[in-house]
Parts: structure tokens; C-alpha cells; sequence
């Protein structure tokens, strides 16, 4: 069956390369940029490709967007949220402007899109959604704390949209990659002038990161491949990791938040009123619990 998949930031990057693979697979693609003419595709795939210039940070955009997809192919059966911007430095002397930069593209540029797309799918009841994020969406990198705020924020964003709208029948993923080989990852890092008092953090992070090919082992390529799977699976994960960085990562990030937890436990027991049963056999706990399913 063909479906129609609409992707953003798809000039370059991953979201050039998931068009790519989706055009290769006999789909229809709806590839929007702020600059749209940056989207390439082989000259016999153009017939199902259509570009549009898309700021995701505004929400009457977004569903233009969708309403041009639904016109040109009939529907949108796959959303690829893709753009994405990265600003690197302190969190004290980076500007309000870039911060909140940094928080409309990652953060409400997802959001946008989602919200335009919803309707469509819903009335369908079928559709898939990837949100793309970082392995950084678990971290706590010094001199990236704009950006990976954002994607902390998709990721939480991502885990209730999937709880609620799998009864809807539209299946949803957070793909968490780590470093990718791409222009956007190997292009030199723009850092304003950092104090003395962040050298040891945040420069430290910006001398380690430049011209490290341990940094960006991820195949774009590869990555689309598996998003293009993804998109088919009956029961897709809600968090996909992409990388063999990204999982190394993700462990030992989880370990090191329960060994944490696990040490202070007595004192976070302790700030309840007195004579409760046990929490987890409450109602509330069924109805707040992770979900099973």
C-alpha cells in the first residue's frame, strides 16, 4: 500500500535521509524546511515527492502543511518530526532569544506538528508518528542545556501522546540516536565567549566533541531505514534507540538514577503523613503507573 509520509527538517540531516528512503520504498513524501530547496530526490522518484517551506514553530503553518499533504496524496499516514536546532554554551550566558530558540523549534515545533496531524489520523483511526529526539533527551551534557531541555520535554511529550492515542488506533515512537555522521553534527560549534568559570564544563565539552569520529558514528542512512520500519510495526517501541553510543548511554544513565534513588530512599519515604497503607496499592497507583502495554 502506499502511504503518504510528512516529514520535517527534511532538506538534510536524517530527515533528508528518511525522504530518501521513503521515496526508495514506493511511498509519497510531503518534505518540509524552512529552506525546501535544499530536499533532493532522484529525478524518477519526483512524481510522489512534494516540498514545502515549513517554520514549525507556527502552529497555522503546521496544519497548512498537513492540509497540503491531504490535498496532494489523500492523507498523511506517517509524521517524521525532524527539525531541529542545537545551540551550544552556558546556561547563565546564553541569550534569552536562543534559549527560547532552542525550546519553539525542538520543543513547540513537535508540538505544532503533532496537533495539526491528530485530526487527520484520528478520523482515519490509523496513522504513526516518530518523534525524532537524542540520546541527549536523557542527559545532562554542560553546554547543552538549551537543547537537551527541549528534548527531555519531547520525550515526556512523546510517552502521553503514545497512552493517548493507541486507543485511536495511531502508534507513536521517540527515536533517541546518538551521534549522527551529518553535515549538521560535523559543522564547527559556535560557542559565544565562555567565563573563565566554565572552561572546565562547557569548554571541556566543546574541545572533546570537535573532530572526535567517536562522536558520530551513526549511519543517517541506516537510521532512516529502521524510522521506515518502524512506521510499519503493529506494536512499535515508544522509545527506539539508534546507535551504539546511544544504548551504551542509556544503561548507564539508568543505573546511575536508581543508584541515586536507591540511596536516599529512606529519606524520600519519609516525608509521607503518618499511618498510610502502601502506595502501590492504591487506585492512584494503577491509574499514574507505567503503562504495560
Amino acid at each position: 500500500m502506499t502511504r503518504t509520509f510528512l516529514v520535517t527538517g527534511a532538506a538534510g540531516g536524517l530527515g533528508g535521509s528518511v525522504v530518501a528512503a521513503a521515496l526508495a520504498a514506493g511511498f509519497n513524501v510531503l518534505a518540509t524546511d524552512l529552506d525546501p530547496e535544499g530536499v533532493t530526490a532522484p529525478s524518477a522518484h519526483r512524481g510522489r515527492l512534494r516540498t514545502r517551506a515549513l517554520d514549525v514553530t507556527d502552529p497555522a503553518a503546521a496544519r497548512d502543511a498537513v492540509a497540503c499533504a491531504v490535498a496532494e496524496f489523500g492523507a498523511v499516514d506517517v509524521l517524521v518530526n525532524s527539525a531541529g536546532i542545537r545551540d551550544v554554551g552556558s546556561i547563565e550566558d546564553m541569550t534569552e532569544e536562543a534559549f527560547r530558540r532552542n525550546v519553539e523549534v525542538n520543543f513547540f515545533g513537535v508540538v505544532n506538528t503533532v496537533r495539526a496531524v491528530l485530526p487527520v489520523m484520528r478520523e482515519r483511526r490509523s496513522g504513526s508518528i516518530v518523534n525524532v529526539s537524542t540520546i541527549g533527551g536523557r542527559r545532562n551534557q554542560p553546554g547543552l542545556g538549551a537543547y537537551q531541555s527541549s528534548k527531555w520535554a519531547v520525550g515526556g511529550f512523546t510517552e502521553i501522546l503514545a497512552r493517548e492515542v493507541a486507543p485511536l488506533g495511531i502508534r507513536v515512537t521517540l527515536a533517541e540516536p546518538g551521534g549522527i555522521r551529518t553535515p549538521w553534527a560535523t559543522a564547527p560549534i559556535a560557542v559565544p565567549d565562555l567565563r573563565p568559570e566554565y572552561e572546565g564544563t562547557v569548554g571541556a565539552f566543546v574541545r572533546s566533541y570537535r573532530d572526535n569520529p567517536d562522536v558520530m558514528r551513526g549511519d543517517p542512512s541506516r537510521m532512516a531505514e529502521v524510522i521506515l520500519r518502524i512506521t510499519s510495526e503493529p506494536a512499535p517501541p515508544v522509545r527506539l534507540l539508534l546507535g551504539s553510543d546511544a544504548v551504551w548511554l542509556a544503561s548507564r544513565l539508568s543505573e546511575a538514577r536508581a543508584a541515586e534513588d536507591a540511596a536516599w530512599r529512606e529519606t524520600s519515604l519519609s516525608t509521607d503523613f503518618d499511618g498510610l497503607g502502601d502506595f502501590a496499592d492504591t487506585e492512584v497507583a494503577r491509574l499514574v503507573g507505567p503503562s504495560t502495554s
